[in-house]
């Protein structure tokens, strides 16, 4: 393990919500080697929008201090006198609209995926504004959602006033969750889903589109790392 190696000053670590459970063996060593070496530490399940990132994503987080005792940075948005949640809305009802397939060259990675002329009169029928597949005809379901009502996400379209589902490294994709624009009929873009992602708009990718998603969806929300990097400049200044 790298922290037995080279015993930087800070640890930080993301993962999945499941690495928390006390069964996961590597959790054990990770604890187990962060004690021998004398780590004040902090762990628990993030949730991203309560840190200002306008995506519902919840993650494991562990950071370690080998100087003093450290804290996950407190939540300050949702219910209970926080501030409100920033929303789908917020981050990317400014980008100007697409059409399924089309790349706005003026402002980089704005481009979305083209849609089959079936995905196409799919979305047209799905409602704005949060509509799920459930309101397709028959003629117009895939044959696995007949008897399966799992992943009911898949078609669906965003909520402008809620903060997005979680981001994949197939955001980009309408076949694969809630990742249909509000109301446009298309996907949203990379640049819309970088967005959500709380990267800036100056931050450019470079690659195919399926390189790209990947590099977006797996990415740390870049507003959720900046508020953890603060405990740690906190710490050393």
């Amino acid at each position: 393990m790298l922290v037995n190696e080279i015993l930087p000053d800070y640890v930080l670590i993301e993962n999945v919500r499941g690495f928390i459970k006390s069964t996961n063996p590597y959790r054990k060593e990770l604890l187990s080697v962060l004690k021998k070496n004398g780590y004040h530490y902090s762990e628990g399940i993030v949730k991203a929008e309560e840190y200002g990132v306008p995506q519902s994503r919840h993650r494991y987080v562990l950071i370690a201090s080998k100087f003093q005792e450290i804290s996950l940075p407190n939540a300050l948005y949702g219910p209970k006198g926080r501030f409100p949640y920033n929303t789908v809305r917020d981050a990317i009802e400014s980008y100007p609209p697409l059409r399924s397939g089309q790349d706005f060259v003026k402002i980089p990675n704005h481009r979305s995926r083209k849609l089959s002329p079936l995905n196409l009169e799919r979305i047209r029928i799905i409602s704005k504004n949060g509509g799920s597949r459930n309101l397709l005809p028959k003629r117009l379901q895939l044959k696995c959602h007949s008897t399966y009502e799992g992943h009911s996400d898949v078609y669906g379209r965003m909520n402008w006033d809620k903060p997005s589902p979680t981001l994949t490294c197939k955001c980009n994709s309408l076949s694969n969750g809630r990742f249909g624009h509000p109301e446009q009929n298309r996907g949203i873009s990379l640049r819309e889903a970088a967005k959500l992602q709380t990267f800036p708009d100056n931050y450019i990718f470079y690659g195919g589109s399926t390189v790209i998603a990947k590099h977006i969806g797996n990415a740390v929300p870049v507003l959720l790392a900046e508020k953890i990097g603060r405990v740690f400049v906190a710490q050393k200044y």
